[in-house]
């Protein structure tokens, strides 16, 4: 196999390019309002990569001189140095800022990134646009295993297609296309996984490698220089007009990726585009681009960790410096030594590179075999984290179903083989069932407490994501569709046991709108707005069906309101402002909380009100006028963001002993001062209303 036209072993302008894809990047990571598709710079180091390493490999098989061994032997000299040393920093950070849960989710991503297996971690989890991004140092990691996973396959594709050029071609066009056509089906309905993936991926590294290997027609320096300022001036558009919703990678990344493929295939010396390439600062920049990607993430995590209160500007343009500086120093002291360093042998550095992520490994493995070391908090920090772990006793598997239905089984419901929530003393039937999502599991101990009090008992079906609402479409089709059997046990285990009084409990914002309140990192930020998108028309339709299919089996429904979301997983938060001695005020504003709340609590009443339901309000002693409260009486009453804990369930039991006594002594709810659905109805001290 030989190379397709005779190329300069160097091409300066190539650094540049470097720089122009390196830089944008650092910029939208940073928060670049007017860049918002800064991203892309990722696609044009994929299309580089892609072509350095097709030239490489097929020249030294031309020659007769490719090793494999050498071949991942210089790999390691070229890109493991740099990135332990990022990831030691990294680790450094995180013991001494990252509270015990994000230490030990960091471990995980170390093992990901000393693997190269960081893409399928973070595919797993949240999108690669969201604000819990902010929390994560090595997420940028996951371009750098896309990498490293299509050099493990690709040296081999070459090597063993050597003897014809034209089969190479074949092979490497046809996975070509066949991956573009995956990730144009991914970008629409498999979004993740086509950002994270290689399969959805390789086709922009391919891209390179053809530039590379396939005869090309000689051009006119005229068309070379038209080839190389459209090129670039393409990649430059795709900064300015992509952005967090464009359908990407697929068709829309072609822009770029066929852009920089114009500026690598043309050597237009001479035009304005190679002058701006070759100038001094880009070329600096190219050179030392690969560590400045290196830094800059962890730069902008634990520079935004840290809260330092600067103008958004000015921290901005420290972190910015920063990236440079420390990727120039990476690069000078640790990139070029190991590159460029002279009489080590083949074997070291593969020796070298496995100790190296050996390393890492059991570091990872430690940290999380111990729970992220707690013990590295003070006291109080500590006391006030213990909260994290502070779950309800009904979200135990025996008494609640998670989200992918492990626990409490479809046949257990039918069987009546539930948890007691209230006395178990009593061998009276149940008179109540709490029948909800993970919200009723995290609200039972306090119906719990109340029911204790009054000496009756209910019992808990519940699932986690499922709402009590059996008709709805709340969430898409996959998600509804999983609650379908769970649903219809619960509703058939009230009407058949004919249970008296149901608490229907869920996450109701979540569902009305069909979004929780997004994550906002390690702060919350007031300024970012709730979602409040309308979508609770098939919720206040299944809400009345079921309450009228309750009232027909002669069952009384409860409703109760959900609590106010924090925006934040609150031991951590609190735990974190006591260690940085910042204000443990960390709780949304009550107008926020209204806004965030009004529409479902608007539907619950009207549908209190229009089918006679019983409703209980837990806003009144979570929120005075003006704040919600994260702490009461000393007591942390979330164990995460939405979530609360037990203790903090236990705080709010009064709110239920209005509903309690009425179940408890069968009496007219009149003779209690009310009548169902009125907003009028029982007052304080039971905190109740009808």
């Amino acid at each position: 196999m030989i190379l397709s036209q005779s190329r300069p072993s160097y091409r300066a302008e190539l650094d540049g390019l470097r720089a122009v894809a390196v830089i944008p990047v650092v910029l939208y990571h940073i928060g670049l309002a007017w860049l918002p598709g800064g991203f892309v710079g990722v696609d044009v180091f994929f299309v580089l990569s892609g072509y350095f390493m097709a030239r490489i490999i097929s020249s030294e098989i031309a020659a007769g001189s490719f090793n494999i061994w050498q071949f991942y032997s210089r790999r390691i000299r070229r890109i493991l140095p740099a990135l332990t040393a990022v990831l030691a920093a990294s680790t450094i950070a995180a013991w001494f800022l990252f509270m015990p849960q994000e230490f030990e989710y960091f471990a995980k991503s170390l093992i990901g990134a000393a693997t190269f297996t960081a893409n399928i971690l973070f595919q797993k989890e949240s999108g690669y646009f969201d604000l819990e991004a902010h929390t994560k140092p090595l997420l940028h990691t996951w371009s750098l295993s896309v990498e490293e996973q299509f050099y493990i396959f690709f040296p081999l594709t070459l090597l063993l297609t050597r003897k014809s050029r034209a089969v190479t071609l074949a092979v490497l066009i046809a996975a070509f296309f066949l991956s573009f056509a995956a990730s144009c089906w991914a970008a629409f309905n498999a979004t993740s996984q086509g950002f994270y993936l290689l399969p959805f991926r390789v086709w922009e590294l391919l891209l390179g490698s053809l530039v590379a290997l396939v005869p090309a027609p000689k051009l006119t320096q005229r068309s070379e220089s038209l080839m190389a300022g459209v090129g670039l001036l393409g990649i430059v558009a795709a900064f300015f007009a992509y952005n967090v919703d464009t359908p990407f990678p697929g068709y829309y990344a072609l822009l770029p990726c066929l852009s920089a493929a114009a500026v690598i295939f043309s050597q237009a010396q001479g035009s304005w585009s190679y002058a701006l390439l070759k100038a001094p600062p880009m070329m600096f920049i190219g050179k030392i681009s690969y560590s400045v990607y290196l830094w800059h993430w962890p730069v902008i995590v634990f520079t935004r960790y840290l809260n330092l209160g600067m103008e958004a500007w000015l921290e901005g343009a420290m972190v910015f410096a920063c990236a440079l500086a420390l990727g120039y120093l990476s690069w000078r002291f640790i990139e070029q030594p190991f590159r460029h360093g002279g009489g080590m042998s083949i074997v070291t550095p593969l020796v070298s590179g496995a100790a190296a992520v050996a390393a890492s490994v059991v570091v990872a493995s430690t940290i999380i075999a111990y729970h992220g070391m707690p013990w590295r908090l003070s006291g109080e920090a500590l006391q006030l984290y213990a909260a994290t772990y502070d779950q309800s006793p009904f979200s135990q598997p025996r008494c609640f179903a998670d989200t992918n239905g492990n626990g409490l089984s479809v046949a257990a419901i039918e069987e009546g083989r539930l948890c007691v929530v209230g006395d178990h003393s009593t061998t009276a039937p149940p008179s109540f069932v709490v029948w909800g999502d993970s919200h009723s599991a995290a609200m039972a101990p306090a119906i719990d407490l109340a029911a204790r009090k009054a000496g009756i008992k209910g019992v808990l079906v519940g699932r986690g994501g499922c709402p009590p609402l059996p008709n709805a479409a709340f969430s898409s089709q996959k998600n509804v569709e999983r609650c379908v059997d769970h649903n219809k046990a619960a509703l058939s285990f009230i009407e058949t046991q004919k249970i008296p009084y149901v608490f229907l409990v869920a996450y109701w914002p979540k569902y009305v709108h069909r979004s929780e309140l997004p994550k906002q990192g390690i702060f919350f930020d007031p300024n970012i707005a709730p979602p409040v998108e309308d979508w609770s028309g098939p919720v206040r339709k299944s809400l009345e069906e079921t309450i009228t299919r309750l009232d027909a089996a002669g069952t009384k429904s409860v409703l109760v309101l959900d609590v106010p979301e924090m925006g934040v997983p609150v031991p951590e938060a609190l735990a974190r402002a006591v260690t940085t001695s910042r204000s443990e005020d960390i709780a949304p504003s009550r107008d926020y909380t209204d806004q965030r709340q009004s529409l479902a609590r608007m539907v619950l009443n009207d549908v209190a009100k229009r089918k006679n339901a019983y409703l209980v309000d837990p806003l009144p002693k979570l929120c005075d006028a003006t704040r919600c409260h994260a702490i009461i009486k000393d007591t942390v009453m979330y164990k995460d963001a939405d979530h609360l804990s037990a203790s903090g369930a236990r705080i709010l039991a009064p709110i239920f002993d209005g509903v309690i006594n009425v179940i408890a002594h069968s009496i007219p709810a009149q003779a209690v001062g009310g009548k169902p659905g009125s907003s009028e109805a029982i007052k304080p001290p039971f905190d109740v209303a009808f």
